[in-house]
């Protein structure tokens, strides 16, 4: 896996991808921080993290959407799959790859903190949150990058694709304000979610008797429990929408609060998306 790691940042180095990723991401974080630090005589840098967040529609497709493209491009794709290493190496090296060049932009973002301390005391706790929130969301996006790069031919569609979903998941908190509330449209969307869950059990296994299970005894405790007490399943699309807001759940790291909860949300967040990208190449090789 190592060497998978090493070929990729060489890559991202040889090629202009990696410069232009560190060029955007400093020249960006610059840009906000002059706007509300300096001209704004704001200190307060997380504000400065929090903007730049908006920017990952177009960062992360920059990191991510050459991945999986360039080898079929260069074909070295049968190559690489018959390579002793399994797909999860694979995988895990590229995205691995992926996350320490954005780890590099971000050790020089940190310059930014340093010239405001200069100036007067810092919430060290607050700036340290910030970061690690940064990363955290960051780091679920170039999994996302990964997938979606994996299940295309092409740079451009593999980018677009990428920016779409993260420009989606910015607006998960609106969407989720105009979503109905009331308890029977709760349960038509705990039925949708079961039978998404069945659907994904089914082909991910190919086992039609665990999908079929998943499915009955699913419906059956939804519908189970909406008889038992209707009142629980009140605003549940909204409460599920926000619990799944990749953003809300930054502030509370802006704020100096690391909640075991939101690492771990984010940790798992990621890993699906490289589980899903495994999958789908596994797939793909033996059909």
């Amino acid at each position: 896996m190592t060497a998978i790691i090493m070929k990729e940042l060489r890559t991202y180095f040889t090629q202009i991808t990696g410069y232009i990723f560190l060029a955007l991401t400093v020249l960006l974080t610059a840009l906000f921080f002059v706007a509300i630090s300096v001209f704004a005589l704001n200190p307060n840098f997380q504000s400065v993290l929090g903007s730049t967040t908006m920017l990952f529609f177009i960062l992360v497709p920059t990191l991510t959407m050459r991945l999986f493209p360039d080898e079929i491009k260069n074909r070295t794709d049968q190559l690489l799959y018959t390579s002793p290493l399994s797909v999860w190496q694979i995988v895990a090296g590229k995205y691995i790859a992926a996350v320490i060049l954005f780890l590099i932009a971000m050790a020089v973002t940190v310059i930014f903190p340093l010239m405001l301390s200069q100036f007067g005391e810092l919430p060290v706790s607050q700036i340290v949150g910030a970061y690690v929130g940064y990363v955290m969301i960051g780091m679920g996006f170039i999994a996302i990058g990964l997938y979606v790069s994996s299940m295309t031919e092409n740079q451009i569609i593999a980018a677009v694709a990428t920016a779409g979903i993260i420009f989606l998941l910015f607006l998960a908190d609106t969407i989720a304000g105009g979503l109905p509330a009331d308890a029977d449209s709760s349960l038509i969307f705990v039925g949708v979610l079961v039978a998404a869950a069945a659907l994904f059990l089914y082909n991910s296994t190919k086992n039609v008797i665990a999908g079929i299970v998943l499915a009955v005894v699913g419906f059956g405790a939804a519908f189970g429990l909406f008889q038992l007490d209707s009142m629980m399943f009140d605003a549940l699309i909204p409460r599920v929408f926000n619990w799944f807001s990749v953003f809300s759940r930054y502030m509370n790291l802006t704020r100096g609060i690391l909640n075991m909860s939101d690492i771990v949300f984010y940790i798992s967040f990621a890993l699906i998306f490289v589980y899903l990208t495994v999958n789908g190449i596994e797939k793909r090789r033996w059909r």
